[in-house]
């Protein structure tokens, strides 16, 4: 149950070579995703000119009788979607609807649309340049930066493929991207790391070709997983399927590890493992590398939905009984970071039911899959305690997190990240904990079946995959340790100072 955490998109878009009408693929494979950005959604298709429809909060339950409205007012073949988390930008509501995606925008003669997911690190400097070539126009969130980079190539007579290189050359930190020229050509491309997943499939009948943030939203589609964009790569849809080029090399892979402790779905496949296999042997490596832990403990607990695969994992190392009686109140979807500090423990409280009756007079060990700053687990060992568990050891499944992401996730200071400042000792005693036990980064790299050279760990080891990011984190944290007081996102302050 990871708390206060957002992630920055899901993404999907489909072709439907076929002239079917494509919203309903589009619909589906957002639905799927969820889970990747609750704040909003969107959608774009294409018949010969763009259709857009823009919304906050979950993708919605459409009724039967409407239907044909939002087939009709979202035609054509080829389309693009996108459900948000603001990492960048401002948060206001007024502010979320308009910078909801996907982003549609023209510029001279190019038109273009793009889904974006991750975050540009060196930002403000893109910033600076743009608005000196676009003036008046006000940048309020890192997908701009793509588009307008976009614009300005295709606009000067560039091809497509040179206006990707150029953003994947000049850009720093995460991006994968799915868009729509005005041609109606659906393409995609990863920044030259990898940081965020980024999938291809197709139909049974080959004729609907689609691209997904998570392998999931082609799984709900009936659709066949085909591969993994390539990090520098560059793809577009064709009848015959995806046209790949490799526009920049990839110097090294750098995939977000904390795709497989939390932000993925379980049912979903990176790399060449589902999810749910990667987090249950995170269980049975703790299991592993705390023994005297297991010895005394009774009962093994999960946090939902992230900490049951590990539970699972957990109890098959040890032979120790998993008690399935903590589970998520389905209907309360409120998440912790979107409510007022004075709502947010009520909810929380509200969102886990634990059966006390299972858990009075037992050591207890709860698997779960961070922590970051420690309210939401806090909360959970005191009402544990409240229920008459004798200890309560933490068993999480995601390494000691020690500094912010540049990368779109939205842990971006030291300052609130307990573990940048507290030992696990500490942390435990801040807690209520007995103990807080941690997965090693070896066992979590050796589970994901990657080398430590294909996964970012920036968060867990300081060592950030792109240099501006080290540099900035670097700087920041030199800050930190002196008292300096961090004023916002690393990569939104620190860049003006640098």
């Amino acid at each position: 149950m990871l708390e206060c955490l957002k992630e920055a998109c899901g993404i999907f878009g489909a072709h439907d070579f076929g002239n079917g009408t494509v919203f309903p693929y589009l619909y589906w494979g957002l639905r799927a995703q969820n889970h990747r950005g609750h704040q909003s959604h969107g959608f774009i298709t294409f018949d010969g000119k763009f259709h857009a429809y823009k919304g906050l909060d979950l993708v919605p339950k459409i009724k039967r009788k409407d239907i044909q409205q939002w087939l009709e007012n979202l035609p054509g073949c080829v389309g693009i979607g996108n459900v948000r988390y603001a990492t960048s930008g401002k948060t206001d509501e007024e502010s979320l609807i308009n910078d909801t995606q996907p982003l549609l925008e023209k510029t001279g003669k190019a038109e273009i649309a793009i889904s974006f997911n991750g975050n540009i690190v060196n930002g403000s400097k893109i910033k600076e340049e743009n608005t000196e070539k676009f003036l008046g126009f006000q940048f309020n969130y890192d997908a701009q930066l793509i588009s307008r980079k976009l614009l300005a190539k295709l606009t000067e007579g560039s091809d497509l493929a040179s206006s990707v290189k150029s953003c994947m050359e000049e850009l720093e930190g995460a991006f994968s991207v799915a868009g729509i020229t005005q041609k109606g050509e659906l393409f995609a491309f990863k920044d030259p790391y990898g940081i965020r997943p980024l999938c291809c499939g197709y139909s049974k009948d080959r004729k609907i070709w689609a691209v997904s943030s998570e392998t999931v939203g082609l799984d709900i589609n009936g659709s066949k997983f085909d591969f993994e964009i390539e990090p520098g790569e560059l793809v577009i849809a064709s009848k015959d399927g995806f046209v790949r080029e490799q526009l920049v090399k990839c110097e090294k892979r750098a995939l977000c590890a904390f795709e497989f402790a939390y932000f993925a779905r379980p049912d979903s496949r990176l790399g060449d493992k589902f999810v749910y296999e990667v987090r249950e042997e995170f269980g049975r490596n703790l299991g592993r590398e705390y023994p005297e832990t297991v010895r005394d403990i009774d009962v093994i607990i999960s946090m939902p939905e992230t900490g049951n695969d590990a539970a699972f994992g957990l109890h098959e190392q040890t032979g120790k009984r998993w008690e399935r009686v903590s589970r998520r109140h389905r209907y309360v979807t409120e998440r912790a970071f979107i409510l007022l500090p004075e709502e947010r423990y009520p909810t929380i409280d509200r969102k886990i039911n634990i059966l006390d009756h299972k858990i009075r007079g037992k050591n207890v060990a709860v698997t779960d899959d961070s922590i970051v700053r420690g309210d939401t687990t806090k909360v959970v060992v005191n009402k544990l305690r409240k229920m008459g568990a004798k200890k309560v050891y933490l068993l999480i499944t995601f390494p000691r997190i020690i500094g912010p992401c540049f990368y779109g996730i939205d842990m971006t200071t030291y300052g609130e990240l307990i573990g940048s400042r507290h030992t696990p000792e500490e942390i435990a005693e801040i807690l209520g904990a007995d103990a807080v036990n941690y997965q090693s980064v070896n066992g979590l790299i050796k589970a994901t079946g990657l080398s430590r050279n294909e996964l970012c760990l920036g968060c867990v080891t300081g060592k950030y995959p792109t240099p501006l990011a080290q540099k900035l984190a670097d700087e920041m944290k030199e800050k930190f340790e002196k008292g300096c007081k961090e004023t916002g996102r690393i990569y939104e302050v620190a860049t003006h100072s640098s």
